[in-house]
């Protein structure tokens, strides 16, 4: 019985963690995309 809850609960933080990194690399993807757009902007702009 013991042994699996704790499979369980293994697979239970596997999610979290999973999840967790998730949206840490969705967060790095839109200061990435946010980053681009600037140098791009600078690149193009002419005045």
């Amino acid at each position: 019985m013991k042994m699996m809850s704790d499979a369980a609960m293994g697979e239970s933080k596997k999610k979290i963690s999973s999840r967790r990194l998730g949206g840490y690399l969705r967060q790095q993807k839109g200061r990435l995309y946010i980053i681009r757009r600037c140098v791009v902007m600078l690149l193009c702009w002419h005045d």
